[in-house]
């Protein structure tokens, strides 16, 4: 049974002091939350995988049948190093079983309101400041609410899940005036391997009501703006070792489908794993490369603020953050992997935005892998740059008269026909790539955590160069950046493939 949460649901929480934009957090009177056993719950702390997601905050985690706070976990903690014991999760001791059966997609599936037409208060929590949509915000809840569905698809055994990659968050079409709109995040597990699952989770925008029962079949393709999947893997938290889970059970023609894609998604994603130290250029390849390095040579005395060009050098930001257990996951040791999401973000879209002088639109997240994961106490550090630039223009154009390069260097991307598509005018497309590493404060060696690629759109109109509409391009100097930017066309040209395959993306997005 699915239920709504009214705001008599949230009368027992003490009265707290919060700021204005937290307050309202609590008042929501359609917000929707989710518990492993069923489809809705009115406790808030269900609904988060970690204590500092947007609809999940402060006295929610009172309400956790697994809530620890810091000082619990801490002291456990050393008492078991004492020991000379390690501990993977203080609320999640024991797997309660290791039977292995079947679930369908029913069986995991969960959902989560944001009811910003009707709570503007909520709204104004997400919102960013050119009106529109704040995704980093947004990115918290997905990966919170993909925690949510691993959960409910491993019970009722109880093993340590963790995301271990972002496959691709895309956004399908433009919301912009968020204010407008009741949002839907839903999804499901929809490929299992022995102790890993890929869950799909995808948002939806109703103009008016959102379904009274919302499930798969309630919620049309042609309302979703956003397309995301995650890969999780189970652990055993006594073994430490991967956990077996129960198999996913394809019912419908549309789960087969989707079940056979991410199969293949999952054998390509392991052969790029085995050659993920080769990037090879191709022929074509070096000649990109050899014609950009003869170009950059007439170029060296250009500067961005005449010319909308800048050297990938000069792009670089940096930002460092000290991690506070605030931000933990449920498993209270490690650093929620929507807070980073969101911290990477943040980074690129500063990079972006002083890169393009405007405000630039959040286009996809490529495939991003947790290297290591980000213990509390740690320092991170986060290194960003732009790796790639593609002008989109109307037509097909061999020669881009707008681009600094003097070769011919087809758009990986077109127009879209699609009026709500972010590639519907001309514009540029800007890659951003944010290098994270870890450093605990017993080492001194830093260690990857992961590299975030994403993409963003500034349409032409938005950039401005002597007065006139203007594109904006990096300039690669030495062979490692146009590595870089080799693999980041690569990249561009992968997103576009990915998006002809999309059945409610719209002709040519």
């Amino acid at each position: 049974m699915i239920r709504t949460v009214r705001y008599q649901s949230f009368k027992r929480f003490k009265p707290l002091t919060l700021s204005p934009v937290f307050r309202p957090r609590y008042n929501s009177q359609k917000a929707n939350f989710h518990r492993p056993d069923h489809a809705g719950s009115d406790e808030p702390a269900e609904a988060a995988d970690a204590a500092a997601t947007i609809l999940a905050e402060l006295r929610d985690k009172q309400t956790n049948p697994n809530k620890a706070t810091w000082l619990d976990a801490l002291t456990e903690r050393e008492k078991l190093r004492a020991e000379g014991k390690t501990i993977d999760s203080f609320s999640y001791v024991d797997p309660k079983t290791t039977v292995v059966g079947e679930k369908t997609r029913s069986d995991s599936f969960s959902f989560l309101l944001l009811p910003f037409k009707d709570d503007k208060w909520l709204c104004d929590a997400y919102i960013n400041a050119f009106g529109r949509l704040r995704v980093a915000q947004l990115f918290q809840d997905l990966d919170a609410l993909a925690g949510r569905i691993a959960y409910r698809h491993c019970s009722p055994a109880e093993p340590v899940n963790v995301t271990a990659s972002v496959d691709r968050v895309y956004m399908v079409k433009k919301v912009d005036e968020i204010n407008n709109y009741n949002f839907v995040l839903a999804g499901s597990v929809t490929w299992t391997g022995r102790s890993s699952m890929e869950i799909t989770v995808k948002g939806y925008a109703f103009e008016d009501a959102v379904p009274e029962i919302t499930n798969e079949e309630s919620l049309p393709a042609e309302n979703v703006f956003l397309a995301a999947n995650f890969t999780f893997v189970a652990r055993n938290p006594l073994t430490h070792k991967s956990f077996a889970i129960n198999r996913l059970l394809p019912v419908t023609e549309k789960d087969w489908v989707d079940y056979r894609r991410a199969e293949s998604h999952n054998a390509k994603k392991k052969l790029m794993a085995k050659n993920k130290k080769i990037l090879e250029p191709t022929p074509e390849e070096s000649k990109l490369i050899y014609d950009m390095w003869r170009s950059s040579k007439s170029l060296q005395n250009i500067e961005k603020a005449n010319d909308g060009i800048a050297f990938m050098k000069d792009t670089i930001m940096k930002s460092t953050l000290f991690m506070q257990p605030q931000y933990r996951n449920r498993h209270s040791y490690m650093i929620f992997g929507g807070y980073l999401l969101r911290q990477t973000f943040e980074l690129a879209y500063c990079t972006a935005a002083t890169f393009s002088l405007a405000g630039p639109r959040f286009v996809s997240l490529d495939s991003t892998t947790f290297k290591n994961p980000v213990p509390v106490g740690s320092v991170l550090t986060m290194d960003s740059s732009i790796s790639y630039t593609e002008h989109v223009h109307d037509g097909v154009e061999e020669i881009d008269a707008d681009s600094p390069f003097n070769f011919s260097l087809p758009a990986t991307n077109k127009i879209s026909k699609n009026p709500e598509a972010f590639l519907s005018e001309p514009g540029t497309l800007i890659q951003v790539k944010v290098d994270t590493y870890i450093q605990e404060l017993e080492q001194s060696v830093k260690k990857p955590a992961g590299t975030f690629i994403y993409s963003f759109y500034v349409d032409k109109e938005s950039v401005t160069v002597d007065g006139k509409a203007s594109f904006c391009s990096v300039i690669p100097q030495t062979y490692s950046e146009m590595m870089t930017y080799v693999g980041g066309r690569r990249r561009a040209q992968d997103t576009a493939n990915y998006v002809e395959t999309l059945p409610f993306s719209g002709s040519g997005n």
